[in-house]
């Protein structure tokens, strides 16, 4: 229990930073998890991967501008996913020229 005004105000502050920053982490774990469910789907629409795509961009970058994930954590993240979905595509376009 803190004793001091001070420390009440920090656990108040401390708890609406909580919140906040959760609330931004759970946005992105989101946009993410519906990336990751379309990437692993047996049928891939390029126009719906790089809409998800696009909107996991923009979550990532709105989460950094907030400071809750740090720049290079967002950029690592966008390029993680950009490279799965380029190495997905290629490897379905190989397939179907090959039958």
């Amino acid at each position: 229990m803190p004793n001091t005004n001070s420390a009440k105000k920090a656990v108040r502050s401390s708890k609406k930073k909580r919140t906040h920053n959760l609330r931004w982490k759970g946005r992105v774990k989101l946009a993410a998890k519906t990336l990751r469910d379309t990437l692993d789907a047996k049928s891939i629409d390029k126009d719906l991967l790089d809409n998800q795509l696009s909107s996991l961009q923009k979550v990532l970058d709105k989460a950094s501008k907030e400071k809750v994930i740090s720049k290079n954590k967002a950029n690592r993240i966008k390029s993680k996913y950009a490279n799965r979905i380029t190495a997905q595509v290629s490897k379905l376009n190989l397939w179907r020229g090959k039958s």
